[in-house]
């Protein structure tokens, strides 16, 4: 009866390690999760442009978006045509764009023209 048992332990302890094996690996969706309360991922301009908006209009860039010393909010290679929206910047935002010259940024509406600058520029956005 206890070898049973411990079978059975052993089956089930078994079966949880690839179930949470399986949930940790990384996700083949293309979609963009960048905190939806604060951010969307979309094919066309708004008409408010919040304090952050990044649309890609070369081929691709990567785009890297945190809280200054805190969470992460955006790391994500955007392809062209796709934007992302921040409309509120509390506490302020640091972004870093991988090709500066693939995309057209709008802070809190106005256009910065981003096409002279190096790779992986970075600036950031004061709340």
């Amino acid at each position: 009866m206890a070898i049973v048992l411990a079978v059975v332990l052993l089956v089930g302890m078994v079966g949880l390690g690839v179930f949470f094996f399986y949930r940790s690996l990384p996700s083949t969706d293309t979609s963009v999760n960048a905190n939806a309360s604060e951010a969307s991922v979309e094919e066309e301009r708004p008409e408010n442009l919040g304090a952050l908006y990044i649309q890609v209009v070369g081929e691709s860039s990567n785009v890297h978006v945190r809280e200054p010393g805190g969470d992460v909010l955006l790391d994500y290679e955007l392809r062209q045509g796709q934007s992302v929206n921040y409309t509120s910047a509390e506490g302020g935002l640091e972004v870093t764009i991988e090709d500066p010259t693939a995309v057209e940024v709008f802070v809190h509406g106005e256009e910065r023209d981003l096409s002279d600058r190096d790779p992986e520029f970075s600036f950031s956005i004061d709340g």
